[in-house]
């Protein structure tokens, strides 16, 4: 669905955004068309540089945010980590109004943005022991971040790594989101927490405000099947429709069984948030009585999996850059490098998406290589050695894991050169 947000869109820097060429490609299809204009900016600006290298389009970044912002319906957003992986942004963004705190996913992570950052929520439990340590004994740093649990293991695990005397510690419970049918025997959605009941929330809140170095502070559920899900894949229409059904049903469900579980668990300890949703359910979640705060960040960067969503589309912000270097056949080139290939279950949508020149596609029995990444197309019988091909990643932080920096443009020019996590020497995941 078309929305003010992009359509006519321009960046910061004056140029039309790109937002009709997003789509992943599937390995048998060209890439789908993309506006010539826009990446003509892009190849002025990075002249100079040697591929590969990363860029992050600030204006589209900026819109990205204001535009998220509005989607919350004036539910502060706490900003995943993992879809940025570079601090310099991540306070960028921070500053933004509608954004507070930091959603990490790792405690080595956690404890090295609470540095610079008050409120520091990480979202996945932690078997870290020599980092529970540090955080057990480091008053700042205890008071600025916050642990996950979703069982009395958990807090046992940390318990002994903590030992009795120390700061107290902030915990916050992670509910499982995920839609289960037909008692339990059907499970749609992502398994993270065992806790999926009201009552199995309060048992575990009791566990936590028994024992005397923990204050819980905090709840959080995650439904990915609804914020992780775009609504409108390519793909039989069929499987969109039954899409479009369960994430209905799913938020449904999930708005009553959420809030009983708030108020289960405030019948037995005070809570500073609630916090739920994610980048594609930020409207729906935000709608809900019970969250005082949502979780996102991957439409910051508006990676390729998030083209396909009805109620919105974000601008693509982040880009990567390859040199050819073979022109094996007509219509055939190949790039050096480009097996960027995303996490989750294995398929094309996971494939880094070549979007300049268009008409370029992968092909089906090679994908994107290791170190190098045929393309097939029209537009390959004009390009020459050396020139360029610009791809998207799939997912958003995880393009920073193969970049040390990050190249920030603004119209036609670089405005700052940024470290990626990598680029200061951290690879937390």
């Amino acid at each position: 669905m078309e929305n003010a947000h992009t359509e006519g869109a321009r960046t910061e820097g004056g140029r039309r955004a790109d937002v009709d060429g997003a789509a992943p490609v599937v390995p048998h299809r060209r890439s789908p068309s993309v506006p010539p204009a826009g990446f003509a900016d892009l190849e002025a600006a990075t002249a100079g540089l040697r591929p590969p290298f990363a860029v992050v389009d600030l204006g589209a970044l900026r819109a990205n945010a204001v535009h998220m912002v509005r989607r919350a319906g004036g539910k502060p957003i706490r900003l995943a980590s993992k879809s940025l992986r570079c601090r310099p942004l991540i306070g960028d963004v921070l500053r933004q109004p509608g954004f507070s705190g930091v959603l990490a996913f790792t405690l080595a992570e956690a404890l090295w943005l609470a540095e610079d950052t008050e409120d520091v929520l990480v979202g996945y439990p932690t078997a870290d022991v020599p980092a529970l340590r540090q955080l057990g004994s480091d008053e700042r740093a205890a008071a600025r971040v916050t642990l996950m649990v979703d069982s009395v293991e958990h807090l046992a695990l940390i318990s002994e790594a903590v030992g009795p005397s120390g700061p107290p510690l902030r915990i916050c419970l992670d509910l499982d989101a995920s839609l289960r049918l037909l008692g339990g025997r059907l499970h749609l959605g992502m398994r993270r927490s065992p806790v999926h009941a009201p009552e199995q929330a309060a048992e575990l809140a009791r566990a936590v405000v028994s024992r005397p170095r923990f204050r819980l502070v905090g709840v959080m559920a995650y439904e990915g099947q609804i914020a992780g899900v775009g609504d409108n894949r390519p793909g039989p229409g069929p499987m969109r429709t039954a899409v479009r059904l369960v994430q209905r049903i799913s938020a449904r469900e999930l708005r009553e069984r959420r809030a009983a579980a708030v108020r289960a668990v405030r019948s037995v300890a005070s809570l500073a948030f609630v916090n739920g949703g994610g980048t594609g359910s930020l409207e729906s979640t935000s709608a809900e009585p019970a969250v005082t705060e949502l979780g996102a960040g991957s439409g910051i960067y508006a990676p390729a999996l998030f083209d396909h969503y009805r109620g919105f589309r974000p601008l693509p912000a982040a880009y990567f850059a390859l040199a050819v270097v073979r022109r094996p056949a007509p219509r055939h080139v190949t790039v050096q490098g480009g097996g960027w290939v995303a996490s989750g279950a294995p398929g094309a949508d996971r494939l880094p998406v070549p979007v300049w020149p268009r008409g370029l596609g992968l092909l089906p029995a090679e994908g994107a290589g290791e170190v190098q990444t045929p393309l097939v197309g029209g537009a390959a019988d004009g390009l020459r050695l050396g020139d360029l091909v610009w791809f998207r990643h799939a997912k958003a932080g995880e393009l920073c894991e193969r970049v040390d920096r990050l190249h920030l443009v603004e119209g036609d020019r670089i405005v700052d050169v940024v470290p990626t996590y990598r680029g200061e020497g951290h690879a937390f995941l």
